[in-house]
C-alpha cells in the first residue's frame, strides 16, 4: 500500500512510499496478539505482594483455651487464620509473572498490530526531522500541524534522536520510541501511529525475517 510521506508542519511532500504487504497487510492474528500483550503487561509487574502467614505473624504460641468442655472448635493459638489478627491462609507471595513466547510470535504479533492501524487508516509517515535543542513547544508544533494534539500518539524513529525523545517526555498523551523498542502494546495503545521514513526500513527487515 502506498502512503503520502509529510513534512513536520503538516504538508504533503509530495512523494510517496511503499509499505510492506508482508508487514502492514496480513490478516491479523488476534490471538498471538492476545499473548503479546499479555506478556508484556506481565512484565510491568513487579510481583512484590506479600501476606503473612500463620508462622510469620507476631503473637503468643500459648493455648488460648482448653481443649474440652467450652462448646466451641479447638483452638491452639491466636495466630490461628480463623481469629482477627492471624496468618492468612494461602496468601500471596513475591513472585514473577514473565512468560516465554517464541519470537516468530512475536513478530506475527507486531505485524498483526500495524496491519490493524493500516486498515483503519491511521498510520501516518513523517520525513526525518530533528531539533536543535529538547524544546516542548516545538514537538507540540508538530502535534498541532498532524491535528494530533489531543490524540494519543506513537512516534516511531528509525534511530536514537535525544533531542526528539526529550522534547516529547514531559507530554502524556505522546510517546517517542525507536523502532527496536517497538512493542504490540505501544502500537496499539495510540491512536495514531507516527511513522519516520528513516523507520520503516527497520521495521520491514526485522519483521520480514
Amino acid at each position: 500500500m502506498e502512503v503520502k510521506v509529510l513534512d513536520f508542519n503538516g504538508k504533503d511532500t509530495g512523494r510517496k512510499v511503499q509499505l510492506s504487504d508482508s508487514v502492514f497487510a496480513i490478516e491479523p492474528n488476534n490471538h498471538a496478539v492476545y499473548l503479546d500483550v499479555k506478556q508484556y503487561l506481565a512484565n510491568q509487574r513487579q510481583g512484590t505482594h506479600k501476606a503473612k502467614e500463620r508462622a510469620e505473624v507476631a503473637g503468643s504460641t500459648r493455648k488460648i483455651k482448653k481443649q474440652k468442655g467450652t462448646g466451641t472448635a479447638r483452638a491452639g493459638s491466636a495466630k490461628n487464620p480463623l481469629f482477627k489478627g492471624g496468618g492468612t491462609v494461602f496468601g500471596p507471595r513475591p513472585r514473577s509473572y514473565s512468560f516465554k513466547l517464541n519470537k516468530s510470535l512475536k513478530r506475527l504479533a507486531r505485524k498483526s498490530a500495524f496491519s490493524i492501524k493500516a486498515k483503519e487508516s491511521n498510520i501516518i509517515v513523517l520525513e526525518d526531522f530533528n531539533f536543535e535543542t529538547p524544546n516542548t513547544k516545538n514537538f507540540i508544533n508538530v502535534l498541532k500541524a498532524l491535528e494530533l494534539e489531543n490524540k494519543k500518539s506513537l512516534f516511531v524513529l528509525g534511530g536514537t534522536n535525544k533531542n526528539v525523545y526529550l522534547s516529547s517526555r514531559n507530554l502524556k498523551a505522546s510517546n517517542v520510541v525507536s523502532s527496536l523498542e517497538l512493542s504490540t502494546y505501544d502500537i496499539l495503545n495510540a491512536n495514531n501511529l507516527v511513522l519516520l521514513e528513516s523507520s520503516l526500513e527497520v521495521i520491514e527487515e526485522n519483521l520480514s525475517k
